[in-house]
């Protein structure tokens, strides 16, 4: 097997609720399968909407407080300090990295405030779960006298549905956290790496590994108490999300390349891997929904000037990615365990 600026708008219309498990326990899986018809797949932040991670710190300061120990939060006061940066920013004439969009839409947090456009942090909560205004008291409002530990299930049901029609990037769906991944960790800037020297990517980025380890923040289940991995059934979910995430962003990238060089060459390459990968993993598993993603995958062409059924090949990724995680349950992925990657290979 090979498994080795514009808006924010992440919206369902007419949000359709399948079902809802609701747990606290170790290998529990919450799920909130939904529809995903029409959901936007452009993840880029609305400055206007950005609210910062002090709107987040009351309800999520064991989550903010592990953020600040991570690379995502030292971008901020690290990045143009790197040689590796300021050689990039010499070949394509960035004067100040904290105000140059090839830069910003990856390693910063914007907000517009009346002076003008600002970086306010790194890589942040926004950067993830999508920027707050219109959503941000949709998913902190528990119900009359409730908490979050005491909130009902049906009003549960209903804020997470809202809060993700409002624009929220909910972990509960893991194929909106691997978007927020690949987004930036497939480098969608053909001048940025053919110009700039940027690497094309990270290309040995996986997203169990990734995100278990140094970035994960995963307090919920113990109220702020415990930063637990995710439970294995959460985990196979996110390791097959991650390869389909993997397939759609590498063919956004490949479908914007306009010559033969790194970039170009470098994101049809990864799109193929990507496609290897979930073939290996679709012999183990037989799962009706992958044979779709491969089926849209084998229709497409990946070269250069092929730019529209590219990214409607995308689109269509996008909306089985977000089909497969609200419907498939990771107990059904048993057969990959073995190529998920162990806790003592978490970054």
């Amino acid at each position: 097997m090979q498994l080795s600026k514009t808006t924010n708008k992440l919206f369902i219309p007419g949000l359709i609720v399948l079902s809802l498990v609701i747990g606290t326990g170790a290998n529990s899986v919450d799920q909130l399968p939904n529809d995903p018809r029409n959901i936007s797949w452009d993840l880029n932040i609305d400055e206007h909407k950005v609210v910062g991670a002090e709107a987040c710190q009351k309800c999520h300061i064991s989550e903010i407080n592990a953020w600040k120990q991570t690379p995502h939060f030292e971008t901020f006061l690290t990045l143009h300090r790197k040689k590796e940066a300021q050689a990039i920013a010499g070949k394509l004439g960035i004067a100040n990295f904290k105000n140059d969009s090839n830069c910003m839409q990856c390693h910063y947090t914007m907000q517009h405030k009346p002076s003008g456009l600002e970086a306010i942090a790194g890589v942040s909560c926004e950067s993830c779960h999508g920027a707050a205004k219109d959503w941000v008291n949709v998913h902190q409002d528990y119900g009359p006298n409730a908490t979050r530990l005491t909130e009902s299930a049906e009003h549960r049901f209903k804020r997470l549905g809202d809060s993700i029609n409002a624009g929220m990037r909910n972990p509960i769906n893991v194929y909106l956290v691997a978007q927020s991944c690949y987004r930036c960790h497939t480098v969608p800037d053909e001048k940025l790496v053919n110009v700039g020297g940027h690497s094309a990517g990270s290309l040995d980025f996986e997203l169990v590994s990734w995100s278990q380890g140094l970035v994960r923040h995963n307090f919920i289940r113990t109220n702020g108490k415990e930063n637990l991995p995710s439970s294995p059934e959460r985990l196979r979910l996110m390791f097959v999300s991650g390869m389909i995430a993997d397939l759609e962003f590498s063919l956004r990238s490949t479908a914007v390349a306009t010559e033969k060089a790194n970039f170009g060459i470098t994101s049809a390459k990864r799109a193929a891997r990507a496609a290897d990968r979930l073939k290996s993993a679709q012999s183990k598993l037989q799962l009706p929904i992958l044979d779709e993603i491969l089926s849209v995958y084998s229709g497409i062409t990946l070269r250069l000037k092929n730019h529209d059924p590219l990214v409607q090949a995308a689109d269509q990724v996008n909306q089985l990615g977000l089909k497969f995680a609200a419907t498939v349950n990771g107990e059904q992925l048993v057969a990959i365990d073995a190529f998920i990657p162990p806790s003592n290979k978490w970054k």
